[in-house]
């Protein structure tokens, strides 16, 4: 499904990068933010997906471990058969290791925020909201009853965002409180993504 930023039209490529190894850590917010949205239960969830809106994900360096890039693509094929999906790479950066923590994430940044334009952007990120599938699928179903042609979910690089991709973000969502490698993010978010669309539609593929 990933696509390599470096064939994107002119003005929303990324840099030649070089892959990396880093963590991604994935938080809890406060009780009140977990549950502000109304609740979406299968039975009563069958609804009318918006098929115009393009939904991407948009992700720092290539999925270096093949089992986890099948399982990937895998979820995102399935993603497909609800709404428009494409995964989008930028490559690492090439003189990542001599980059400091802050230089890195504000080159990557520079990247993303070129892609992404005005769209909205939604990063997975540490200090997000997080959310029961449920609770994924009812916030889905506001994304596409908006007006938004266009959204972007982000996973970052190891070292996270940038202050000005923090700034433009529309929202962050947290998968967990545990640590995860920023490459096993994209298979849990993707299984997530797909899980709140058969929850949407009323499929079986969800148990409370």
């Amino acid at each position: 499904c990933c696509k390599d930023s470096s064939i994107l039209p002119r003005g929303q490529r990324g840099l030649n990068y070089r892959a990396s190894e880093g963590t991604h850590r994935i938080m809890h917010p406060t009780p009140d933010d977990a549950h502000a949205r109304p609740l979406l239960t299968a039975p009563d969830s069958c609804i009318a997906l918006q098929t115009d809106m393009k939904i991407s994900l948009l992700l720092v360096g290539k999925t270096t471990d093949p089992r986890l890039s099948a399982l990937v693509d895998e979820y995102a094929q399935r993603i497909k058969r609800y709404a428009s999906f494409e995964c989008i790479i930028i490559p690492e950066l090439r003189n990542a290791r001599s980059l400091s923590q802050t230089e890195q994430r504000k080159q990557e940044g520079e990247q993303i925020l070129r892609i992404v334009g005005q769209d909205r952007m939604i990063l997975l990120d540490e200090r997000g909201k997080e959310m029961r599938s449920v609770e994924l699928a009812a916030y889905v179903q506001q994304i596409l009853s908006s007006s938004a042609k266009r959204i972007f979910f982000v996973i970052g690089g190891p070292y996270g965002f940038s202050d000005d991709v923090y700034a433009h973000a529309t929202d962050r969502l947290s998968l967990s409180r545990l640590t995860f490698s920023h490459q096993m993010i994209r298979l849990l978010f993707t299984e997530q993504l797909y899980r709140a669309f058969s929850i949407l539609r009323g499929e079986p593929y969800h148990h409370e």
